[in-house]
């Protein structure tokens, strides 16, 4: 099997990567070792960029639809709480094209991209992948395991996209960019039904025991939400318990446990690992480039990477193009890429990782900020939309 371009991963950034591609005129495979829809443990919070981003690859009408059916909920505001119980709320801004933000469950967000990859004209393939092909130092395909057969699944160009723990970035990557506990994090996700909301809200609770993460609660309708937390993984390899005991913590707190209508029944617990876009990593190499999670792109902050992601694979996607057009799949040719991710992301990232850093270092200061955008709204809005 061949192609020009080989996508390893059909997630949020291997499905845009795909998209962006295959409306170029390039022939791609994308690979998947599940079919769609899958769900995928998530926080589910998708920014208006990332949405303008879907637009802008003929997505429109497709996320209208998933709106109208349920699927993505829109939500205007946020609101933030301190250890102290100090609460701050802001409006979204909405993006430059007019987007609202969504909480898009990823089993119902990831197939949309999927679809519409495959509708843009890539070839989808179910199949695990195995290692990368090199030859004469370059990427030039991926053994794939499909239908319980080894394949070799051949192209100019190989995409990373398979996540975190990408088979292919860990065959490529130099070990002085494995990742660092203090560059991850440690996540847990689960849905509830009985609780309180507020209409088209998302809210984020920063205490003591999980600074400089936070918990959430996304609401996916107007009844149930996506309810989590998460920490810095050195952090809290330094504590005693496990993440279900401190998500049912944190269901205890005044303000959470007199909203649960039934004691806080929960669904789909799960926990997962994310890199920070934080540690300095390579991204490009001889016929291969990484996106995505297997890239390391999520918000030392916020925690959050799907619009990094969509990003990622819009700017592979204009690489991957120009290095068809150069004939040139080298690394030299293919760096652009690390230089445009940094051009559009690495600000973001070092400001969001010096502020945990800095809340780590002195956690008393968030009830004095959240206190004070409380007392003024404009204040808040202006610190929120940093976030």
């Amino acid at each position: 099997m061949e192609a020009e371009i080989v996508v390893v991963g059909a997630g949020p950034a291997g499905a845009m990567t795909a998209m962006d591609l295959a409306q170029r005129g390039h022939d791609v495979i994308l690979i998947d070792r599940h079919d769609f829809p899958r769900d995928k443990i998530c926080g589910d919070a998708v920014p208006a960029h990332a949405i303008e981003q879907m637009w802008s690859h003929g997505m429109r009408d497709v996320v209208a639809n998933e709106v109208d059916k349920g699927h993505f909920h829109v939500v205007r505001s946020m609101r933030l709480v301190s250890p102290h119980g100090h609460a701050a709320e802001a409006d979204f801004h909405l993006g430059a094209m007019g987007a609202h933000s969504v909480v898009a469950p990823r089993i119902y967000l990831d197939a949309a991209l999927q679809r519409h990859a495959v509708a843009s004209g890539a070839r989808f393939v179910i199949g695990q992948a195995q290692e990368p092909i090199l030859e004469n130092g370059y990427v030039t395909g991926v053994r794939v395991r499909v239908d319980k057969e080894d394949k070799e699944i051949r192209g100019k160009m190989v995409v990373a996209a398979d996540g975190v723990t990408s088979v292919i970035a860990r065959a490529l990557r130099p070990a002085q960019d494995e990742p660092q506990d203090g560059h991850r994090a440690v996540a847990i996700r689960a849905y509830i039904e009985d609780m309180e909301l507020v209409k088209d809200q998302i809210e984020f609770f920063l205490y003591k025991g999980i600074l400089p993460g936070y918990a959430w609660v996304f609401p996916i309708s107007d009844s149930e939400a996506n309810i989590g937390l998460g920490m810095r993984l050195d952090k809290f390899r330094g504590l005693k318990g496990n993440l279900k005991d401190m998500l049912g913590y944190f269901l205890e707190i005044p303000d959470v446990k007199k909203r649960l209508r039934r004691g806080g029944v929960m669904r789909e617990v799960r926990s997962w690992q994310l890199n920070f876009g934080s540690q300095d990593i390579q991204r490009a190499f001889n016929g291969a480039l990484f996106v995505g999670d297997a890239a390391g792109l999520i918000n030392p902050l916020t925690g959050g990477g799907i619009d990094n992601a969509l990003t990622a694979g819009v700017l592979a996607g204009q690489t991957i193009h120009e290095a068809f057009s150069a004939h040139d799949f080298s690394r030299e040719q293919l760096k652009i890429y690390e230089t445009r991710v940094d051009d559009e992301m690495r600000r973001s990232m070092r400001n969001s990782y010096f502020f945990q850093r800095w809340l780590l270092r002195f956690p008393f200061i968030i009830d004095i900020l959240i206190k004070r955008m409380g007392a003024d709204s404009s204040f808040a809005q202006t610190f929120m939309s940093k976030l």
